[in-house]
């Protein structure tokens, strides 16, 4: 049977492409999405993907979440620095759940440097680009074969 993998894409990613090239790339949205869905059939999972703008969108997608994924990758964006709800949706998961991030969170300006996520998912992967999804993809994959 194959795993069933939701991925989380917060505000502004649907922007990708456009939005500062130089620190997120020139992928969009769509090509992420595409390339991961494809990645996930080549390992036998089935990947679905969402993306909102709305803080409480991701956390009803989250809760929502229960009973039908198997584990979770989220790229919260902004909400990484400011989102104690989301964080609270994530604590409901009994899933493997995989922080990602485009740009090296670390090497910006020192408000991104704190993920109210860091501390309660399997783990981060920060500034790998579109590569940082394949490889969360491939941790939870990872984590629930063991």
């Amino acid at each position: 049977m194959a795993h069933k993998i939701l991925v989380i894409h917060g505000p502004n990613l649907n922007m990708l492409g456009k939005r500062e090239p130089e620190t997120y790339g020139a992928d969009t949205l769509s090509d992420i999405n595409t390339a991961l869905v494809l990645h996930g059939k080549n390992q036998d999972a089935e990947v679905t993907t969402f993306q909102s703008n709305l803080e409480g969108e991701i956390v009803d997608k989250i809760q929502q979440a229960i009973g039908i994924y198997d584990g979770l990758i989220i790229n919260p964006a902004a909400y990484t620095h400011t989102s104690i709800a989301i964080r609270d949706a994530v604590l409901l998961l009994k899933m493997p759940v995989v922080e990602v991030h485009l740009s090296n969170i670390y090497k910006r300006e020192p408000f991104r440097h704190h993920s109210f996520l860091s501390d309660v998912v399997a783990g981060q992967i920060a500034g790998f680009g579109m590569q940082g999804y394949f490889m969360a993809l491939d941790a939870i994959l990872h984590i629930l074969k063991s």
